[in-house]
């Protein structure tokens, strides 16, 4: 790369934001590129200075990698701890080779930009065929079937998972071993020089797809690169899952392609009910049945939770269908694990059987001593 200033403001030669996109950053290159060429400025050595300094500032701005370091350090170099340039040392060939390259001006208009675009729709396909030879693996799903107290309290299980990991044979390649060779389109080095118009471009070599080997198809993985397995691996379930949660796990999806980074696993949880404890969300939903006299007088009577058994205080006159709440006895969150949801208990009156005339007469009895009709404003209320 040409050496400029340690200074030197990469985006300000380019005219452009420091958040500016890749497309804003191109369109203001060509814009500069087409001011500042040699050939429009014959003997301008301050013109062709500029053109140098934007070359170089593209160069980088256009790279992910070497403009994360630029924002990073405010400069780019190979070696980072080497310093910014204009420090002692041999300069980096540029990607850019304008030697020879005839430029006319009365033509500088449309045939300079269908120049330009014809490096960059080649520089995208280039880039998109190395990406997609070493891509990501693919995510992952199972469906886990677990118990309630599973679901509730956690616990890990043992999981056998047919996933894609790399070929052995080839190492993941997808070239037969004995018969890779290096790549005499590239000689090995994965990237070829292309010509256009004068212009030479260094450019991923479309033949080894960047990896500076060619061969025969590895007959174990058939070219992916991936064979099937099937591998039993331990998931941990974190207290509170509910019903078709998706629980991670990291890098236990499809390997990737070629050296990419692999995919994830998620667990997608199926949960069994249970046959008391009624969950909605966080929370535990339950029915307690009590007497007549319970729900009259008032009492306090054991309930079963999660946890265990607690006490619950029944006042006087509590009627059918009335709930209480006991607040944190409900599932752990497995979004907030300091938080608990509430059990909430539905008290359910047990009206006594007349099994006998002793107790037919004591609800005679109280009938009079409570004479209230529990239904002198129904009719009233319905507007019938």
């Amino acid at each position: 790369m040409p050496t400029t200033a340690a200074k030197t403001d990469y985006y300000a030669l380019l005219g452009v934001r420091r958040n500016a996109s890749l497309k804003e950053i191109r369109g203001a290159y060509r814009k500069l590129a087409r001011k500042y060429h040699p050939d429009l400025n014959p003997g301008d050595k301050s013109a062709e200075e500029k053109f140098k300094q934007i070359q170089e500032a593209y160069e980088v701005l256009s790279d992910p990698k070497k403009r994360q370091m630029y924002d990073r350090l405010g400069f780019y170099a190979e070696n980072p701890q080497a310093g910014p340039p204009g420090a002692a040392g041999p300069a980096r060939d540029a990607q850019f080779d304008f030697g020879g390259f005839e430029f006319d001006p009365a033509a500088a208009g449309s045939s300079f930009r269908d120049l330009f675009s014809q490096f960059f729709r080649g520089a995208r396909a280039a880039h998109t065929q190395a990406a997609e030879r070493a891509a990501r693996g693919e995510d992952l799903e199972f469906h886990l079937r677990i118990g309630f107290w599973d679901a509730v309290r956690g616990g890990v299980k043992k999981l056998a998972v047919s996933r894609l990991v790399p070929c052995k044979a080839c190492r993941g390649s997808g070239l037969a071993a004995a018969v890779k060779r290096v790549c005499s389109a590239c000689g090995g080095s994965g990237r070829v020089t292309q010509s256009a118009g004068g212009m030479r471009f260094q450019m991923t070599c479309n033949v080894c797809g960047g990896t500076g080997k060619v061969g025969n198809t590895c007959p174990a993985c058939e070219g992916d690169g991936r064979v099937t397995e099937t591998q039993t691996i331990d998931v941990r379930i974190p207290a509170g899952v509910a019903d078709a949660s998706r629980v991670r796990v990291p890098a236990h999806g499809n390997a990737g392609r070629f050296g990419g980074p692999p995919g994830d696993l998620f667990i997608i949880t199926d949960v069994e009910p249970h046959a008391y404890f009624d969950r909605r969300g966080d929370d535990i939903h339950t029915v307690v049945p009590v007497t007549v006299t319970e729900a009259s007088l008032g009492t306090k009577i054991e309930v079963p939770t999660i946890d265990g058994r607690a006490l619950l205080r029944i006042p006087p006159g509590t009627s059918s269908g009335q709930r209480f709440r006991l607040r944190g006895k409900g599932v752990p969150s497995a979004r907030q694990g300091d938080r608990r949801g509430d059990q909430f208990v539905e008290v359910q009156v047990i009206v006594p059987k007349p099994v006998d005339e002793r107790v037919r007469n004591l609800l005679r009895e109280l009938e009079k001593l409570e004479p209230e009709d529990p239904r002198r404003d129904l009719f009233e209320r319905a507007g019938v």
